[in-house]
């Protein structure tokens, strides 16, 4: 049984007539007949009542009708639920996150493919940048946000969604807090906390280097594994510390924050992911990031 002769037989029953459903159909009513003949033979038991001037179900077309509407729903549903996943408008795609891009344009990223994809299912792992290039190596991430520079990310496509300035997070009694703007080496006797280099090798080298180059030798007393916990323990007065500027929306009582004076020293958040991985849902993902970020998309390979 094919789904045209139920096609064929939803018509000439809703119809009741077979040269309008002919019509309908945009076939002839003979082959039309001749097709409604074999499904009759194929089931064994007549679906129609025919005369000249009338035509009306079987009990066994009765019960046939139901079923074949069903048959046809779900066929429908199922030929569009594969155009969508052609198109990158459903399934499921992995994406993984440095905690610290949360308070930046991450999460208009996620909102607009919630809003443009609805049945596309995002899983979201919140893990480090090495942790995210490992992972995509072994298929366990279709894409990642992270944060260069990354040590042996080829050879995986690395491209800069966007660059924000590094801030100075200070508790809000601290002497530096009425200051507008600060130069680093204002920050020489001071206490930092810091993720741990095994969690972000690339920023905490950025970081050493901005206090080299202000000529101190930073003074690491307390890490954390989130820069959401390294805020809380400013708050606390445990020390002060340099993040994204991203970060000035976790709002914390008792923190402020400070830019530095130029030259600004910034980091980069970065989309990653497999040269060959061509699915359409990683096309739609990058797609927004993009838009969302402005930035023009990389050249195909």
């Amino acid at each position: 049984m094919e789904l045209r002769h139920l096609r064929y037989f939803v018509a000439v029953a809703e119809e009741l007539h077979f040269g309008r459903a002919a019509e309908r159909l945009g076939i002839a009513q003979p082959p039309l007949s001749q097709q409604i003949k074999f499904l009759e033979g194929e089931i064994g038991a007549p679906l129609f009542l025919r005369t000249k001037r009338h035509t009306e179900l079987t009990a066994a077309g009765e019960s046939l009708l139901t079923d074949a509407r069903k048959i046809l729903s779900n066929a429908d549903s199922a030929v569009l639920a594969a155009r969508r996943a052609a198109r990158g408008e459903s399934g499921q795609l992995v994406v993984g996150f440095v905690n610290s891009a949360v308070y930046g344009e991450l999460t208009n990223i996620f909102r607009l493919m919630r809003q443009r994809y609805p049945d596309m299912t995002l899983v979201l792992q919140d893990l480090t940048s090495e942790e995210q290039v490992a992972a995509i190596k072994n298929h366990q991430l279709d894409v990642g946000l992270v944060r260069p520079p990354i040590a042996d990310a080829a050879p995986l496509i690395l491209k800069t969604v966007y660059r924000e300035p590094l801030v100075v997070a200070l508790p809000r009694g601290h002497r530096l807090a009425r200051e507008k703007q600060l130069l680093m080496r204002w920050l020489s006797n001071e206490l930092f906390l810091h993720v741990p280099r095994s969690l972000g090798p690339g920023f905490f080298d950025q970081f050493i280097r901005l206090c080299a180059q202000a000529g101190f030798a930073p003074k690491v007393v307390q890490e954390a594994h989130s820069t959401q916990t390294i805020i809380s323990l400013v708050a606390a007065g445990m020390g002060i510390a340099i993040v994204p500027e991203a970060m000035r929306h976790f709002q914390r009582t008792g923190v402020v924050y400070r830019p530095l004076k130029p030259p600004v020293p910034t980091t980069e958040l970065a989309a990653v992911w497999r040269p060959d991985d061509s699915s359409p849902g990683l096309k739609s993902f990058l797609e927004v990031v993009w838009e969302v970020a402005k930035v023009q998309a990389p050249a195909k390979r």
